[in-house]
């Protein structure tokens, strides 16, 4: 799913406006009966209400949700704060109320009041919506304050009040919505999908208002948010007469002494992504755990026992990954140097093999074009430096990856894909159980999996990234975020692709 800044969605909304064509106060009834819907359907009728609402088109949507909730018997208050002129449909939708319910709206200037409410009232954030553009101060600062420590749920409207649609760089957080539920309008906001503004969104999903679709599809944007049928477009039907060589031969370097775990999952996660074949080049004191634990793999040793220390041709190969617990041995370093030096097509690079690189910097040239690099965050700064937050850091990735055009998986919650061509893809899928050891080697495995099927590098890392995080949400069925282990996210490989709907 394409999505945008706060900038384009405004854009959106007035084309919506002048082109389907709809009345601005029409579009706002419309995306409050939307909002509405989704909020009856999360919280039952027996909670009270308490909705507070800014001057602006924000304020208006959250008046008209709770003329709407009245209508349906909900017990509500409404707090509209405002130290000047409302917009001019905030100011409709304020008619509208009081002439429905004159007692159910209290107005407040520049000083905050405390509504009463009860321990397990529900607060409706609509003070400010994503066109924010400066710290919030005064009465709705208090306001804002009050609702953070309220104890009560929070729901946000659009976005928690206070919180830009990008980057965030307010330090005092007391001024910024601390919401339970964020139902954002249309498309998620960026700043949804950055680790340090988790604490203020809390869960969020999206409410369609049919925005134009003509609007949508002619707005350029280099934001994705990659769900299902993005997926399920990409993905590759088998036919009946294959046979193992069609579906390729991925070659994985990894494991060191006493790393053999990271070359079985690996080679595990490549044979459950669909490799025909699969060869795993392992420090010589290896074989027998590979070859027990992974008979299905072919096992190539090195000459030495403990590391690995070259590799052979490779051109025979339709995928090459390197770096799964291969450790940092300084003859494992001359191999990787010989490698990049001599190997030309896109390959995957993990763990050791950044490790490596981030500690001789002249190799960060010689990775192949459209190569796929994984690191967490951690590696990523001891590639391309400190970064002060996780805007900072996509910022980087983007950046990287297009200067050096190779593809960058960023690895975390919401792992993101920065590509050559400046497009950036965010994961919709997976969960804080796969925050274990082992889980970025199954990633690894099951990118050159889908590498030796052909898939084109973004494709394969878009793939791959969805289907990683769906596995681990699978697996959550039979496990825990806290006993969810690297096995389990590829036991439910063949899950993932049968849940994707092509078979």
């Amino acid at each position: 799913m394409k999505f945008f800044s706060t900038t384009q969605i405004k854009q959106l909304d007035q084309y919506t406006i002048e082109h389907e064509p709809i009345a601005s106060i029409d579009l706002m009834e419309r995306a409050a009966d939307a909002l509405y819907w989704e909020f009856v359907g999360q919280f039952p009728y027996l909670q009270t209400i308490c909705v507070l609402a800014g001057p602006g088109n924000n304020g208006g949507d959250a008046l008209a949700m709770a003329r709407m909730l009245l209508q349906l018997g909900y017990p509500v208050s409404s707090y509209l704060l405002h130290t000047g002129a409302l917009s001019v449909d905030c100011e409709t939708n304020r008619k509208r109320l009081l002439e429905r319910y004159p007692t159910a709206l209290t107005e407040l200037g520049n000083e905050f009041i405390a509504p009463s409410i009860n321990e397990d009232s529900i607060l409706i954030d609509g003070l400010f919506g994503s066109g924010l553009s400066r710290p919030l101060t005064g009465s709705y600062a208090q306001a804002v304050e009050w609702m953070n420590s309220s104890g009560c749920k929070v729901v946000a409207i659009d976005i928690p009040s206070g919180l830009h649609g990008e980057e965030n760089t307010i330090e005092d957080s007391s001024i910024i919505v601390r919401a339970d539920y964020t139902l954002s309008i249309q498309f998620p906001k960026l700043s949804f999908l950055l680790p340090e503004n988790a604490k203020y969104v809390g869960n969020w999903r999206t409410v369609a208002i049919e925005l134009h679709p003509k609007a949508i599809e002619m707005t350029e944007s280099n934001l994705f948010y990659l769900e299902q049928n993005d997926i399920l477009s990409l993905l590759k039907e088998r036919n009946k007469f294959s046979h193992k060589g069609t579906f390729g031969h991925a070659f994985i370097a990894a494991g060191s002494l006493d790393m053999a775990g990271a070359a079985v999952l690996s080679a595990r996660a490549a044979l459950r992504s669909g490799a025909g074949l699969v060869t795993v080049h392992s420090a010589a004191a290896n074989r027998i755990i590979v070859q027990s634990v992974v008979p299905e793999a072919i096992f190539q040793s090195d000459k030495v026992d403990n590391f690995i220390t070259e590799i052979e041709t490779l051109e025979t190969y339709n995928a090459v990954a390197i770096g799964p617990g291969i450790g940092k041995n300084a003859e494992t370093v001359e191999m990787l140097h010989h490698f990049l030096k001599n190997y030309n097509k896109p390959c995957i690079l993990d763990a050791d093999a950044l490790n490596i690189i981030s500690q001789n910097k002249e190799l960060l040239p010689l990775i192949p074009k459209n190569s796929i690099i994984t690191p967490h965050p951690k590696e990523f700064e001891r590639l391309f430096g400190k970064c002060n937050s996780g805007y900072d850091r996509m910022i980087k990735a983007s950046e990287y990856a297009r200067e050096l055009q190779i593809i960058i998986i960023l690895k975390g919650a919401n792992t993101l894909i920065a590509t050559p061509n400046g497009k950036l893809y965010f994961n919709s899928t997976g969960n804080s159980g796969m925050a274990t050891a082992g889980s970025g080697d199954v990633l690894t495995g099951m990118l050159a999996g889908l590498m030796a099927q052909a898939y084109a590098p973004v494709d394969a890392a878009k793939v791959g990234v969805y289907l990683h995080g769906l596995a681990g949400d699978l697996a959550l069925k039979n496990q825990s975020t806290e006993s969810l282990i690297a096995g389990d996210i590829i036991e439910n490989i063949g899950k993932a692709y049968n849940s994707t709907s092509i078979h």
